[in-house]
């Protein structure tokens, strides 16, 4: 019996080395994205709206991902959102509770993105 052609390269002994993604990221992701698609329909405009302002904001160094964000710039980045929503969106009854804690989540979905990305080879 010939056991050369049976030897593995020592990264493939590990699979879960190898692939990009673990699964039960898969499908914390795949949870995610279906329970947001059930927000109220109020909700949902104020995170699209939130969403299209962080994609704005993640670059190096944004104060998306300093270790400890200033309350006062995410509450006038809350407010500024408010008042987008106001005035192009036209939504008159908009919450700025709602807003900041839309704002926060978002915030830390993009940050623990960022950190698995990291761990990644």
């Amino acid at each position: 019996m010939d056991y050369t052609t049976k030897i593995l390269p020592f990264y493939m002994t590990y699979p879960m080395q190898n692939d990009n993604s673990l699964p039960e990221e898969d499908t914390v992701l795949r949870d995610l994205e279906y329970l947001q698609q059930m927000y109220p329909v109020h909700a949902r405009k104020i995170q699209r709206r939130v969403v299209e302002v962080m994609d704005k904001m993640d670059y190096d160094g944004s104060l998306l991902y300093d270790e400890y964000p200033d309350k006062l710039q995410l509450y006038c980045l809350g407010d500024s959102i408010e008042k987008i929503l106001k005035k192009e969106d036209g939504m008159e009854d908009v919450n700025s509770d709602m807003v900041q804690l839309v704002l926060y989540y978002e915030m830390y979905k993009r940050r623990q993105e960022r950190r698995r990305c990291y761990f990644r080879f």
